[in-house]
């Protein structure tokens, strides 16, 4: 590289990176690395440029690889920017953009070096290189210093302690870059890893101590989604004899990894994605989560989740108990506030599912919100647009609401508040819904979504359960919303008689053929009539707690009547039929006696009549339908292959060739 623009093409024959990976040994006192960090080329700005810059340097890396045992070059680089880091506050107070630039550089450099070694061996080996002694070279005796632990110790610094300015804004994104590449090897081993050397550098020693400060800087890096500073903001002066370089601080600063002083300067411009505004807090949240979703180790609890687990509102005055280790306090509102913006990506979503399920002060601040409108809406259009989304961003989505529904409060206060134009949802135009009843018609949706594509049990489930919490608290329910309950009802007993019409022919054809294997349809006939009653109970559930709030759905369920039919003397359906039936019977007499030919609203007005003359002691009781979310017993089988392909599809500035990956599959770019 060094202080003449350096071509993607021409790294390979660069005489500076040929001397780094070369069998010279380079002392870390050299002039040589001041040479080296003064570099600049076109910085890539998509996949297919990062996997032309690996490949194009993948000779000089494997060179280093070789020779690093021998010279000890990479630890010599590595002081080089440990030293550098040491006086990087005071060079930003100071404005020293050269020296933030090489340090920079030299992260950058670090960074590359780190991704290769950690794809191409194991802990053990890379650990050997970064624990090389310059008295006795190849000799890694237990007394040499750990340059790993270190170098992730400095990290841990410079992302918490340095300033965030125009000018350390691309040196931050590359310190949380660099320690999501030092945890990446996960990505290289199919199973999940429980012991490994980055759980232990990071679970205890000196790098424990910044837990919640870490955790903290992370979080407030989401909350502000600083956005780059624009190019040309800062711009050095090109030299009169032509030999320098023209420096546009914060050019191409959408790649994140790759250095931000490219050719051209203000002329130069960044193409930044427009779904990725904030490259340090998209940054920010992977680590959290890669952090977050760590395994404990075998003597202590994962810290960073700890600290996730316990965190307080900064409005929150009382002292945190003793027994709550890495304890720090935040803004709520400015957390919340950012998590009902950024719900489009899964990462987001993913935060919001950690913090509610495992963090009970945000759970009990967000549920006490008088805007809950604004974190549901998002996830309810994630729902909504499930064909669009992949399945995991779904089941996030519909975990939360799972969550919300188990607070009574919630589901009360969900149906007061009116929302007039939901111009996403195309069924139907919806120019005033309560936000309980555009709640109800998702998740609906979402069910039919799944009967006639995926046919995820799992799915199905989860959204019953959703609508099961919040079935004796329905107050005011929608025409639409009653109507499309006992729409989905009406699907399921088709899709029931067909399962068993087809039953009935598969049992007439086992006699009089032995030799061909018959489907299972007891089995999903089994399934349908487990869905089927969960159905009814919903309905129960609203009839025998809040008949008087719902009109629309008596009048929905008189309208369909027949449905039910055979559902009365079924026997898997006789006893949570009774206060149906009841229903149905009272409110249909009513009607007879009122006459024929009568209009909608006089239907409505005999019904609400008619609520008032239903003896309430009539309806027969039935346990409250309750069902709380419970994560599955071995839940890092799940998260962490999870949270590994969101870095990998949306990390700034950092490639993995999908043929090196392990833990889980991906196409090819």
């Amino acid at each position: 590289m060094g202080s003449n623009s350096s071509r993607i093409g021409d790294l390979p024959k660069n005489e500076y990176l040929k001397k780094l990976s070369g069998t010279e040994s380079v002392s870390e006192n050299d002039p040589f690395w001041n040479q080296l960090l003064s570099f600049s080329f076109p910085a890539p700005t998509s996949s297919t440029e990062l996997k032309l810059l690996e490949e194009a340097t993948i000779s000089v890396w494997r060179s280093l690889v070789e020779n690093n045992p021998r010279t000890g070059n990479l630890g010599a680089l590595i002081k080089v920017f440990l030293s550098r880091t040491k006086e990087l506050k005071l060079s930003a107070e100071c404005q020293n953009h050269i020296f933030i630039w090489q340090t920079h550089n030299a992260l950058f450099i670090i960074c590359c070096l780190l991704k290769v070694f950690i794809c191409q061996m194991s802990e053990e080996e890379l650990q050997l290189h970064f624990t090389y002694e310059e008295k006795s070279p190849g000799n890694y005796s237990s007394d040499s210093e750990d340059l790993l632990e270190e170098l992730l110790c400095c990290l841990m610094q410079l992302i918490t302690d340095i300033p965030l300015l125009d000018i350390t804004y691309e040196i931050s994104v590359e310190a949380i870059s660099t320690m999501v590449v030092f945890l990446s090897c996960q990505l290289f081993h199919k199973e999940v890893l429980r012991q490994s050397i980055s759980h232990k550098y990071l679970m205890r020693g000196p790098c424990l101590p910044y837990t919640s400060k870490l955790v903290k800087t992370l979080l407030y890096n989401f909350i502000r989604q600083e956005k780059p500073p624009p190019p040309g903001t800062h711009v050095f002066p090109q030299q009169s004899d032509g030999g320098g370089l023209l420096y546009g601080l914060a050019s191409g600063v959408a790649t994140g990894l790759w250095t931000v002083f490219t050719l051209g300067g203000v002329g130069s411009k960044a193409t930044a994605s427009p779904e990725l505004s904030s490259p340090l807090a998209n940054q920010s949240l992977l680590l959290l989560l890669v952090l977050a979703n760590l395994t404990d180790a075998s003597d202590a609890p994962n810290p960073y989740r700890q600290a996730i687990m316990s965190f307080k509102n900064t409005q929150d005055s009382s002292p945190f108990p003793s027994s709550i280790p890495h304890a720090f306090q935040i803004n709520f509102n400015s957390l919340y506030t950012a998590l009902c913006e950024q719900q489009t990506s899964d990462q987001a979503t993913l935060l919001l599912y950690t913090l509610l399920h495992q963090n009970s002060n945000i759970r009990t601040y967000m549920l006490a919100r008088t805007d809950m409108e604004n974190l549901v809406l998002p996830i309810l259009e994630i729902l909504y647009h499930v064909e669009e989304r992949n399945s995991h961003h779904v089941y996030m989505a519909l975990i939360i609401l799972l969550i919300l529904t188990e607070d009574d409060g919630f589901n009360r206060s969900i149906h007061e508040v009116i929302l007039k134009n939901i111009t996403w949802y195309s069924e139907r135009v919806l120019t005033e819904i309560s936000l309980g009843s555009l709640l109800i018609l998702v998740v609906i949706r979402t069910i039919q979504y799944n009967m006639t594509r995926t046919r995820d049990k799992y799915l199905h489930t989860n959204c019953l359960a959703a609508l099961a919490n919040m079935s004796a608290q329905f107050r005011s329910l929608h025409q639409y919303a009653a109507q499309r309950i006992i729409s989905l009802f009406s699907l399921l007993s088709k899709k029931h008689n067909k399962v068993l019409e087809q039953a009935t022919q598969s049992l007439r054809g086992s006699l009089s053929s032995n030799d061909v294997p018959l489907p299972d349809y007891a089995q999903d006939l089994n399934v349908i009539e487990e869905v089927i009653r969960m159905m009814l109970e919903i309905i129960n559930s609203c009839l025998t707690n809040s008949l008087h709030h719902n009109p629309n759905l008596v009048y929905a369920l008189l309208y369909k009547r027949d449905l039910f039919e055979q559902f009365r003397t079924h026997p898997s359906f006789q006893d949570i039929m009774q206060n149906i039936d009841l229903v149905i019977t009272f409110f249909s007499s009513r009607l007879l006696q009122a006459g024929a030919e009568l209009s909608v609203e006089r239907v409505l007005e005999i019904i609400k009549q008619g609520v008032i003359a239903l003896p309430k002691d009539r309806l027969k009781k039935f346990p409250e339908l309750k069902f709380k979310y419970v994560e599955e017993e071995q839940p890092e089988e799940f998260f962490i292959p999870y949270v590994w392909s969101l870095v990998y599809n949306s990390a700034v500035g950092l490639y993995w060739n999908p043929q090196d990956i392990q833990l889980f599959t991906m196409d090819s770019d």
